[in-house]
């Protein structure tokens, strides 16, 4: 398993709005299944980050892209491999 960086921009603020209950939901679904390591909006309001747990970027892209803000045009994704470290 490898962890994936799901940054999601802000693109139409309204938009955001309406579509938060069913990105949320989607999320938890994921959370469910194993699939979610963390997440959370920027406390700046420019957006959120997933760090999605999946086999290969094919498969963290498709959870990526099927996120109803990304859907609906919500948020503009940027998804990345991360290489997790931990301190000491």
């Amino acid at each position: 398993m490898s962890y994936f960086a799901a940054f999601l921009k802000m693109k139409d603020l309204e938009l955001s709005q309406t579509f938060r209950p069913y990105h949320l939901s989607y999320l938890e679904e994921l959370e469910e299944q194993g699939k979610i390591f963390a997440r959370g909006p920027l406390e700046d309001g420019t957006g959120g980050l997933v760090i999605y747990i999946a086999d290969n970027f094919k498969e963290a892209k498709e959870m990526a892209e099927n996120d109803p803000y990304i859907v609906h045009e919500a948020r503009e994704l940027s998804l990345h491999k991360w290489n997790m470290t931990t301190g000491k």
